[in-house]
């Protein structure tokens, strides 16, 4: 099938745009249409890959899960072919961000699916999931409790609108219970208690946020919720509506059943037969829990809420990103004008040092952007102590969980704030990666520049890279006009001395 994508970063209407969901139970693609500001379906591709289930004892993804996950993205990455970078989104969640070979992952992912996959925390997992519901409920002020069970970790939300005012993500999920719980595939009463309890204790770290008087309608979004109603609504109860009563009566089915293999229900697909003793478990756990009497099946999940997120990054007014910078800044009592200073110095410096770089549809944007919320979080660490602030500032990043980030974004942030005056040669970071060694140098130059706090004069500076050398041109009386400046270079050639990269300082002749 030919696609039609639009060439620009800037999604318009009829554009396409894809988002991809690497659950612990299954990876999902979901293709949309956007369409005066909605995004109409166009391709939905789903397998049950089931990576939750395959960590082992070091928590390490198994050589077979790993294979089973590249051979789906590949058929995933095929049907992505020609998509703009900036259209494309994806995602991983419990699995990943519990495995300790994600890395090794992530870079066989990448090549499979032709794209960028990004490591989210479960507090943005549970505000994407939020905004994929809401696209699909009709606009009211009600009080909005959402749950997504997934395959390792459960996601509660509090919302109204279009906004999640609290979010949760527990480690439950109906992979993990189902091993640990209903391993050998016998459906016991005793396993059941001891899975509805072991649930519950974990929901206590809820708290109060999420009492019966902080909500007015429970929805429960994505697969386990999903299969529970499609299987009672093949036995006469309400169509996507699940009822305490319903998950008693699907209980007591399991348990005539007593094992998996000879479990046959009407609406139950085969691949979610595996998991559905963890999944019921924690639903009934989630009901008890909460005093939930109903729950109406929500249609969004998390890859819409994808979906709706790009639309939202492509305006600096409302991507979600900016205003956690913000709120960071002003969290930390950031300057905010020597911030805009060194973010718009920086920002030029790319500019230069980019112009011989080949960078994809949309590539460039993408890296200028992460470069210039690095410039505005630069001195977060002095609130702790001016003389390592770039220590804590990258503590504060690496540990903080503002909204719209994933993981990989904010270990790049960190790095580059720890970066822009650590000692190069104790830096641990990729220094094979020219993105990344272009943002540092223009991260670092700018904050040089700058030094003064104050708008410096950029006017005939060059900055270039080839090979491995990183070159500064400045014009010929440049030294004896900023002669401070000019010492700090120095010390910046020796600097980059013991890494795999040359920093040179030019002085033109004219």
């Amino acid at each position: 099938m030919e696609n039609n994508i639009n060439n620009t970063s800037t999604p318009v209407d009829k554009a396409l745009l894809a988002a991809v969901d690497l659950g612990s139970n299954s990876f999902r693609l979901e293709i949309g249409q956007l369409d005066s500001g909605h995004i109409q379906r166009i391709e939905y591709l789903k397998e049950a890959v089931r990576q939750g289930g395959d960590l082992d004892e070091e928590r390490n993804l198994t050589p077979e899960s790993i294979e089973r996950g590249l051979k789906c993205l590949a058929r995933f990455g095929e049907r992505l072919q020609g998509f703009d970078t900036m259209h494309v989104r994806a995602v991983a969640t419990q699995t990943l961000r519990e495995a300790n070979n994600r890395d090794v992952f992530l870079k066989l992912a990448k090549k499979a699916l032709g794209f960028e996959v990004e490591v989210i925390s479960g507090v943005e997992e549970a505000r994407l999931i939020y905004q994929g519901v809401s696209r699909f409920l009709p606009q009211s002020n009600e009080r909005r409790l959402v749950i997504d069970i997934g395959g390792r970790s459960t996601e509660f939300i509090l919302g109204q609108g279009f906004e999640s005012h609290h979010t949760a993500s527990l480690h439950v999920g109906s992979v993990a219970w189902s091993l640990k719980h209903f391993g050998t595939g016998e459906f016991t009463e005793k396993a059941f208690d001891r899975a509805e309890i072991a649930a519950e204790s974990i929901f206590e770290t809820l708290g109060v946020n999420f009492n019966r008087k902080q909500w007015d309608v429970a929805y429960g979004a994505s697969g386990t919720v999903g299969a529970v109603a499609e299987v009672l609504s093949q036995y006469g109860r309400p169509v996507e509506v699940v009822t305490k009563e319903g998950l008693l009566w699907l209980r007591e089915e399991l348990l005539k059943a007593r094992h998996i293999d000879k479990l046959r229900l009407l609406g139950l697909k085969e691949d979610r037969k595996a998991v559905i003793g963890g999944g019921l478990s924690i639903l009934l756990a989630v009901f008890d829990f909460l005093g939930i009497e109903s729950l109406n099946v929500a249609k969004g999940a998390l890859r819409h809420g994808l979906l709706y997120d790009m639309l939202a990054r492509e305006n600096d007014m409302v991507d979600l990103r900016n205003l956690s910078v913000n709120r960071l800044a002003r969290k930390f009592d950031v300057d905010e004008l020597q911030a805009q200073t060194v973010a718009e110095v920086a920002s030029k410096l790319f500019e230069k040092i980019g112009e011989e770089t080949n960078f994809a549809a949309g590539e460039r944007q993408v890296h200028a952007r992460k470069l210039k919320w690095a410039a505005q979080l630069y001195e977060i660490g002095n609130i702790v102590s001016p003389i390592d602030a770039h220590l804590h500032g990258a503590y504060i990043l690496e540990h903080a969980d503002p909204p719209g980030f994933s993981q990989s974004e904010l270990h790049c942030l960190s790095l580059l704030i720890l970066g822009h005056r650590a000692k190069l040669k104790r830096l641990v970071a990729d220094f094979s990666d020219r993105i990344f060694i272009m943002q540092l140098t223009c991260l670092r130059l700018a904050v040089i520049l700058c030094h003064a706090r104050q708008m410096p004069n950029l006017r005939g500076i060059q900055l270039n890279l080839s090979s491995n050398t990183i070159s500064l041109s400045l014009p010929k009386n440049w030294p004896e006009k900023y002669p401070q400046s000019y010492y700090l270079l120095d010390e910046e050639i020796i600097a980059w001395q013991k890494t795999p990269w040359t920093f040179e300082v030019i002085i033109l002749s004219q």
